[in-house]
């Protein structure tokens, strides 16, 4: 009997009623480490789930392309042409394009460039921690909606230029975007394609707002940077202006925010952890690596074979989709001593929570840098801690995470 069909890797539902598959990975490292996979609703595919072999494909993007898309839809989703079908991401370009879009902003989110933000990252932290303290320092809340989802939220609108009157608005897109299969934070319409439609829409709305200030009164942020960033010489198009402030916002926001959630939960099922960091402040840091490993906010990519190739002892077609597993790498037995236990010392911590290769993640540093400010403040003045409900899995296979963690919480006032 096989493994796997791979609906469980895919699907949405899946993810929202159980959380990432890391059992069937588990197996699949040890018996298939690269799995041929048919599931319903879905296209074929290669399950790639091992460490190495991923980071084979992704420092291979001449072989392994990911200009047709880095996200797998089902077999009768339809990407509006009009819509966000029409935004060109910087994520879904190869060579040589990719690098020349990159160079757009990789200057800016250098730890040297991103001082600049240091002190908006460490008051929203303290505000925030200040919330939680109020009334005696005693309380309780849900840590994913009222706390995650709100620091890199106020981060990123900092940056980017967006009102703060404007934050519930973004935020509510961002959801939509990541979580269209989820019934609590998809977006309504007649069908997927209207509201896809229409959420294209607003985001164009949005971030045209945002170009035509920044191109008249250019500031020294992220969104003067992008509204007038340039490729070879040449003003960035429209599409390819949109598509950078669009990957900026929302999967800046989400994966953080999935990170966050999903380290305090981390933190409540091992206080010993919580306690290292009450201990050794300079221990944060470490457990930020941990945190992004253990939690995986971007659970994988697509990649498309441009010619017949290999994988580990697979042969591939051209035109063949794979999915790196970047969960199911993250607990490698071959790469992570003790693989499925939560170390906030762990060293050397080789995971992938921010890709690798030509990919990596161009705003690792910041996701890192406002991290470990909420956690930092967080083990100063935490207390105590525990749940105070269940624990709820957004109902997403791309982005993952939590969608409600609720907490009851001691502070020090």
């Amino acid at each position: 009997m096989a493994i796997t069909d791979g609906h469980e890797l895919i699907e949405p539902a899946w993810y929202g009623e159980h959380g990432p598959p890391h059992e069937v990975w588990k197996q699949l490292r040890r018996e298939s480490p690269v799995h041929a996979c048919e599931a319903p609703s879905y296209p074929p595919f290669w399950a790639v789930t091992r460490h190495a072999d991923i980071c084979d494909i992704s420092k291979s993007p001449d072989t392994f392309a990911s200009a047709p898309g880095i996200f797998m839809p089902r077999k009768t989703d339809v990407l509006d042409p009009e819509g966000l079908g029409r935004m060109r991401v910087i994520i879904e370009t190869d060579p040589p394009e990719h690098r020349s879009l990159r160079k757009v902003t990789s200057p800016w989110f250098t730890p040297r460039a991103l001082a600049r933000v240091d002190e908006a990252v460490d008051k929203s932290a303290r505000a925030l921690v200040d919330k939680m303290a109020a009334d005696g320092g005693r309380g309780e809340c849900d840590f994913a909606t009222d706390i995650a989802a709100a620091h890199p939220l106020r981060i990123l609108s900092t940056i980017l230029g967006v009102p703060q009157s404007e934050e519930p608005r973004i935020l509510r897109l961002t959801n939509q975007l990541f979580a269209d299969d989820d019934p609590e934070l998809q977006r309504e319409g007649e069908d997927r394609l209207q509201a896809q439609r229409e959420l294209g829409l607003e985001l164009f709305q949005v971030f045209s707002e945002i170009v035509e200030d920044r191109r008249k009164n250019p500031r020294d942020d992220l969104a003067s940077v992008i509204a007038n960033g340039q490729v070879d010489g040449a003003p960035m198009g429209p599409m390819e202006t949109f598509g950078y402030y669009l990957i900026t916002f929302t999967a800046g926001h989400d994966t953080t925010k999935n990170a966050l959630v999903g380290g305090m939960n981390a933190l409540i099922q091992n206080p010993d952890a919580l306690e290292q960091m009450r201990r050794d402040p300079e221990r944060v840091a470490s457990a930020v690596e941990e945190i992004v490993r253990w939690t995986s906010p971007v659970n994988y990519m697509v990649r498309t074979a441009t010619c017949d190739t290999q994988v580990g002892e697979q042969k591939i077609r051209q035109g063949d989709k794979l999915i790196m597993f970047y969960a199911s790498a993250n607990r490698d037995e071959d790469i992570f001593e003790d693989p499925y236990a939560f170390r906030v010392d762990r060293n050397p911590n080789r995971h992938l929570g921010f890709g690798i290769g030509e990919h990596f993640c161009l705003g690792a540093h910041l996701a890192r840098r406002s991290q470990r400010a909420l956690f930092g403040e967080l083990a100063r003045r935490l207390e105590s801690v525990e749940l105070a409900g269940e624990p709820d899995w957004i109902q997403s296979s791309f982005v993952v995470g939590l969608k409600h963690l609720p907490i009851r919480y001691r502070m020090k006032a």
